[in-house]
C-alpha cells in the first residue's frame, strides 16, 4: 500500500501543533559552530578542575607526557 504524500511530508517536516512564534535565536549557537564535545566529570574531580580551561590544560599536559608512537600505514 502506498503512503499518502501528505503523510510522508508530515513525517519529514514539523508537526502543525508545534508553535515557535515566540521562539528566540539561540544565543549560544556561535559557541558551538565549530563543534563541541560535552563530558561529565565526577564531583570530586570538579573540585580539582573547576573550569573547562583547567580540564583542558590537565589533559594537554597528560597528552604531552605520553610518548608518540609511529603508526604503520
Amino acid at each position: 500500500m502506498k503512503k499518502d504524500a501528505s503523510v510522508k511530508g508530515a513525517k519529514k517536516g514539523m508537526r502543525k501543533e508545534y508553535d515557535f512564534t515566540g521562539a528566540k535565536p539561540n544565543k549560544f549557537a556561535k559557541h558551538f559552530e565549530g563543534g563541541s564535545n560535552v563530558v561529565l566529570i565526577d564531583s570530586d574531580l570538579s573540585k580539582i578542575f573547576p573550569t573547562d580551561k583547567a580540564v583542558n590544560d590537565a589533559l594537554r599536559a597528560l597528552v604531552s607526557a605520553i610518548p608518540k608512537v609511529k603508526q604503520k600505514h
